[in-house]
């Protein structure tokens, strides 16, 4: 599985601007085959933090999504305002039980 983290430091009063037009993407996404899922959120103690989790079946479905055209809406949205800065990090993960 890949698990994609994301955060966005955005800028004052920027993530209720962008809040709409991500919401619509996040459903696109959530549709797309492979995408188990694919949530953004606020931190409860930065407002201005915008967090996006993501996990996918593996890299061809995470690079078919890439290529998906809501995605130009993502870049589109957030270049209309630009994050102060922005790190996504990917992951090649195994689930595991914690319990055993």
């Amino acid at each position: 599985m890949i698990v994609v983290n994301g955060i966005f430091e955005m800028q004052d009063g920027a993530v209720s601007a962008v809040q709409p037009a991500l919401a619509k993407i996040e459903a696109a996404c959530k549709d797309e085959a492979g995408c188990h899922d694919y949530t953004f959120s606020v931190e409860l103690n930065s407002p201005d933090v915008l967090r996006l989790t993501e996990k996918w079946d593996d890299i061809a479905a995470l690079r078919a999504h890439f290529q998906q055209p809501h995605m130009a809406d993502m870049r589109n949205a957030m270049s209309e305002h630009p994050p102060k800065s922005a790190k996504v990090t990917f992951f090649d993960a195994t689930e595991i039980d914690p319990s055993s």
